[in-house]
């Protein structure tokens, strides 16, 4: 067999850790427990495009994002434009920020966090549904 057409080595820990973050999305905690409930999907779309930019780019953050819109039953595309434009900024400076000390590499997932989480608001507020408020944007902070 040519190599074209075998999978590549790898491909089903991403595809496992994107399935285990999905899940850690949409499961239901009590009520205090959601506040501190990170963006799974997207930090995890984050560490893949750094580290194997060539295999997880804006195609797999817009497919994860329709799947999650399905799951959560938000506005289509509601989550799939946050996580192509987080995946397409991840990929055009992930050889700078590769770079960057641990801190800053931080303060890089922190932005990309809250540029997700700001289109999320404004993707909700679109659709008429208000933003709930500081909570919204505290699982951000535990994210970073």
């Amino acid at each position: 067999m040519t190599s074209a057409l075998m999978p590549r080595r790898g491909t089903a820990v991403i595809v496992v850790t994107f399935l285990i973050a999905i899940v850690l999305a949409v499961m239901p905690l009590p009520e205090w427990a959601r506040l501190y409930r990170p963006q799974w999907v997207t930090l995890v779309l984050i560490y893949w495009t750094l580290a194997l930019p060539q295999r997880v780019g804006v195609t797999v953050g817009f497919s994860l994002g329709i799947l999650l819109d399905a799951l959560t039953g938000t506005l289509l595309g509601q989550h799939a434009l946050p996580l192509s434009l987080i995946a397409y900024i991840t990929l055009k400076t992930h050889q700078r920020v590769r770079l960057f000390p641990l801190w800053q590499q931080s303060v890089f997932v922190l932005g990309m966090l809250l540029l997700e989480r700001l289109l999320t608001a404004i993707a909700m507020g679109v659709a008429g549904r208000g933003v709930a408020g500081v909570e919204f944007w505290l699982a951000t902070v535990f994210g970073a």
